[in-house]
């Protein structure tokens, strides 16, 4: 695989992480790190640079949207997916307005995230 994603997973629930790890390692995707917190995600982000971020809206020490501005200020190539169970007009529009690439709505299946990677990178050999 020529292109090497690197994808961040930023989700208090930990099996919402794993779920969405397995998904990507299934889709040929081998460098996946996950971040529980606000905190954490910035830290990850400051120490390497992400393809691809799927970040939920609702943090314990924080709210996803507000990480957006900060991820696309040290990152701007990162394509940053909101994740969440509320799938609110508003709450899309506001991720939107706020510098997210994309949406994902929980629960979500292998081939929703398959569908998002292929959005963003259309060469992607997915398995």
């Amino acid at each position: 695989m020529d292109t090497q994603l690197s994808i961040l997973i930023v989700d208090d629930v930990s099996t919402v992480r794993s779920f969405l790890s397995q998904t990507l390692m299934h889709l040929g995707i081998d460098n996946v790190k996950e971040a529980s917190t606000a905190s954490q995600c910035i830290s990850e982000c400051q120490a390497a640079k992400y393809s691809m971020i799927f970040l939920d809206i609702e943090l314990p020490d924080g709210d996803g949207k507000e990480l957006i501005a900060q991820i696309n200020e040290m990152s701007p190539e990162t394509n940053v997916i909101m994740v969440s169970a509320h799938s609110a007009v508003e709450n899309v529009k506001d991720a939107i307005d706020k510098g997210a690439k994309g949406f994902i709505v929980k629960p979500f299946t292998p081939k929703k995230i398959a569908a998002m990677l292929k959005k963003f990178y259309p060469d992607l050999e997915i398995m």
